[in-house]
């Protein structure tokens, strides 16, 4: 399967697709190999395996300060526009299907609702956004599953029993909410302290891997939310990660985790693409599909697609007129943003795997199934493929009021001039002597160096650049040289390796600094 994801993602590479694309493609065509045996997906499997880790990298990386600002857009998403796009398609569905009962029909809106946290980091990594935009969608993403997942689970204990009651589901809700926030709080907790007692980098860096799986499974077996709980941790760890790492544990727990998210998002989606086989052998064939359910699954999939156009405009023209009367300080995303924001609603596994756990006695099972597909199918391929197209032709503008009080460079000033109150501390004897003289002047040189840089912003970036590609050139002659020396037998092994680790070292930093 690894072998076929290395393949797909170098062909989109070389095609300028999205790699999400390439890979339900090339699965759903691995899927028809003659000889091959078919896919069986356990949802529950597909859920605990791949959700926790990749909600877990997303809530890692999540920038707290923009996240809180937005909060009120961001369950206007995770929690409004899923209520909504489930009641527009049950409504949708019924008026289709008038014998389908309400139930049913809700329960296929829970599985189609939420837009799928894979889906968009695939598609958001590709695309540059404006950070107002960035920060909603990546909220959106996590904590939306939370809210199709537990009004599913109503839904179908709806059908199965026949009765529904409001008050009592909306206090489950919050319940859940509730329990999954407290659960992934302790857990974070937990492995803040226990982070600052191990003492070894590779157990530090496996332990940041168990807690998106501890976190999860914690909660689901104290029947509240998991995919909070999983958030709630990461952004716990995500938040302390600055001040219970070092430099070498950072560096190499952002390259495992780079590796482990790359080879479970292709998975994934490759998973997506070899189940089509087992669904078309579930439903009775592609003849089937085609003659008795194309017309409503397509009818269905385009009334999730509006219904997220609805919900974010109406939202947006709510807020705009709040602005008008003085009622918000809320900025409305304007028409270019909000159509950006609509069009960025891809489905994935989290509908797949919802879709795949339907019971057996649920009625219009079959075309529940078919529809989950199809909606992934034309949401990633379609709406992910081209979202890219949409940003350039809306041209969505920054949002200025996100901007923090300082730039990069700015900050970096004060780094450097805190850098140097250090140096000159232990550098200058308590009678005036220079003790490091080389040293001092360095790091004076590097706090003075933006006062002293006449020119624009660009002009500043340029020069940073072309320093950096200086000091990225002198690190590729060292490394050259040390190789040769290692071949003609001049340095042994250990030397070659210790001496290779600095000038890594050394070229990480220039590449970082010039980016």
């Amino acid at each position: 399967m690894f072998l076929v994801v290395l393949g797909l993602h170098y062909l989109a590479r070389r095609l300028s697709l999205p790699p999400a694309a390439a890979l339900i493609i090339g699965g759903s065509a691995v899927a028809f190999v003659p000889g091959l045996h078919g896919i069986a997906i356990d949802p529950e499997l597909v859920l605990v395996l791949f959700l926790p880790p990749l909600l877990m990298d997303g809530a890692w990386f999540t920038a707290i300060a923009p996240f809180r600002r937005h909060m009120a857009g961001i369950l206007s998403l995770a929690v409004g526009a899923v209520f909504f796009t489930t009641a527009v398609v049950a409504i949708v569905t019924r008026m289709l299907m008038p014998d389908l009962p309400w139930a049913a029909c809700v329960a296929l809106g829970a599985i189609l609702s939420p837009p799928d946290a894979v889906s968009a980091r695939a598609v958001l990594q590709r695309v540059k956004l404006p950070r107002r935009l960035t920060t909603l969608l990546e909220g959106e993403s996590l904590l939306n599953d939370a809210a199709g997942l537990v009004l599913f689970r109503f839904a179908v204990a709806a059908v199965l029993t026949g009765s529904f009651d409001l008050g009592a589901a909306t206090g489950t809700f919050f319940l859940l909410v509730v329990g999954g926030i407290i659960v992934g709080g302790a857990i974070g907790g937990l492995w803040v302290f226990l982070l600052r007692r191990l003492g070894d980098d590779t157990l530090m860096i496996a332990a940041t891997v168990l807690v998106c799986w501890s976190a999860y499974i914690a909660a689901e077996l104290l029947h509240v939310s998991g995919v909070i709980a999983v958030v709630t941790a990461g952004l716990t760890c995500g938040w302390y990660q600055h001040v219970v790492f070092n430099a070498s544990v950072r560096i190499r727990a952002l390259a495992f985790w780079q590796v482990l998210v790359f080879l479970l998002e292709a998975a994934v989606f490759l998973l997506i693409g070899l189940s089509l086989r087992g669904l078309l052998d579930r439903v009775g064939g592609l003849g089937v599909v085609v003659d008795t359910m194309a017309e409503p699954v397509l009818l269905i999939v385009l009334a999730v697609v509006v219904a997220r156009f609805l919900w974010i405009f109406g939202v947006d023209a709510l807020v705009s007129a709040g602005c008008r009367l003085g009622l918000t300080r809320h900025q409305p995303l304007g028409p270019r943003a909000a159509t950006v924001m609509s069009w960025a609603g891809m489905r994935g596994v989290v509908t797949l795997a919802v879709a795949l756990s339907l019971p057996a006695a649920m009625p219009a099972r079959d075309l529940m199934l078919v529809t989950a597909f199809v909606a992934i199918l034309v949401t990633v391929l379609v709406q992910g493929t081209s979202l890219g197209w949409v940003i350039r032709r809306m041209k969505p503008p920054e949002d200025g009021s996100t901007r923090p009080p300082l730039d990069m460079h700015a900050a970096e000033t004060r780094i450097f001039q805190a850098q140097l109150a250090a140096v000159e501390r232990e550098a200058i004897g308590a009678d005036g002597t220079v003790l490091h003289p080389q040293l001092l002047r360095r790091y004076r040189t590097r706090a003075t160096a933006a006062d002293a840089f006449q020119g624009t912003s660009d002009e500043r970036d340029m020069a940073i650049a072309s320093h950096f590609d200086v000091i990225i050139s002198a690190v590729a002659a060292g490394r050259e040289e040390l190789v040769r020396l290692h071949r003609s037998g001049a340095i042994d092994d250990e030397t070659l390796h210790d001496l290779e680790h600095d000038l890594d070292l050394e070229e990480l930093g220039a590449v970082a600094a010039k980016g």
